[in-house]
């Protein structure tokens, strides 16, 4: 399975942000997004989410040669800023949200099992998500990734505000998921994108281009701010 991006452009007034991006990311590895601040890699997002239309381009997915139109509910979203039903508490988002999944789940856990898994604390689940921290608001949407499985999975800076033993367990959970999915995720943090992902992808100028040097090499982190400052 590949996630084929074709000339995408998408302009705000006067501003073209994505000029003509092209690629094609695959199924079994996580992509490291980077851009400059308003680069426009929540603007991508949004369109192969489809929560904004470009004014050209396609999006699609390829399986086995046949391309079909990307679907809106084969598309997992983790937000910078998590959008929740700060009305319920965790434990009733959590119980919503594996019953409106079940029929794509091939094991249903318990809502305490579920909460385990992405470390929050059990007597938390009978809070109001209003009252929760920006940390376990990451952690709950996240966890909606972890129940849903959507094929795709776009990550808009989903790390930066867990603490670092929460971060790890992030990281450890994607890479297993990754063999199942296409994972995209949006960072700053270079070093992360290092340790994390299997392809580094850069947001300049509005196109999209894959760094062919060795992320691991010494001279790795000059190379890509190299890129961005041209």
């Amino acid at each position: 399975m590949e996630l084929v991006l074709r000339d995408i452009i998408k302009s705000f007034d006067e501003k073209e942000v994505l000029r003509g991006a092209n690629f094609t990311f695959e199924k079994g590895k996580i992509y490291g997004l980077l851009g400059r601040n308003g680069a426009g890699k929540t603007t991508l997002f949004n369109c192969i989410s489809g929560e904004m239309e470009q004014e050209q381009g396609s999006i699609h997915l390829l399986c086995q040669g046949q391309e079909t139109p990307l679907a809106y509910d084969q598309i997992g979203y983790a937000y910078a800023t998590p959008v929740l039903p700060e009305f319920l508490t965790g434990y009733e988002f959590i119980k919503f949200f594996i019953d409106i999944n079940k029929k794509r789940m091939q094991h249903v856990y318990t809502v305490e099992e579920y909460a385990t898994m992405v470390g929050l604390e059990l007597p938390d689940l009978d809070r109001l998500i209003k009252g929760y921290s920006h940390g376990m608001k990451n952690k709950l949407q996240m966890l909606c990734l972890l129940i849903a499985k959507q094929p795709i999975l776009l990550l808009d800076e989903p790390l930066t505000s867990l603490d670092v033993v929460a971060a790890h367990e992030m990281k450890q959970m994607l890479l297993g998921m990754k063999q199942d999915h296409i994972i995209i995720l949006s960072t700053h943090i270079l070093q992360l994108a290092q340790d994390l992902c299997d392809e580094i992808v850069l947001l300049h100028q509005g196109e999209l281009s894959d760094v062919h040097e060795d992320q691991h090499s010494k001279d790795f982190e000059e190379r890509v701010i190299a890129l961005l400052q041209e």
